[in-house]
């Protein structure tokens, strides 16, 4: 298991949030994470992963990613 887990909420029809759902190996690392969000047209999901020191990179994966995880709600 990776040191940093991430997850991910939803929000509600009730204006409430929902779960706090695991974002999978596909994201979680050893590395530290941060930042992230969804392109403009829904189909990113960039981050920002730190290394140590001044080390980090900028990363993208498919955002289907993310709203697959939706459906786990």
């Amino acid at each position: 298991m990776s040191k940093f887990q991430r997850y991910i909420s939803f929000r509600q029809k009730d204006n409430s949030w929902g779960l706090a759902i695991n974002l999978g190996d596909k994201i979680n690392t050893e590395f530290e994470d941060a930042y992230g969000s969804i392109s403009p047209d829904g189909k990113y999901f960039f981050f920002h992963r730190s290394y140590g020191g001044n080390k980090a990179d900028i990363f993208w994966v498919d955002a289907k990613l993310i709203f697959d995880l939706k459906t786990k709600e």
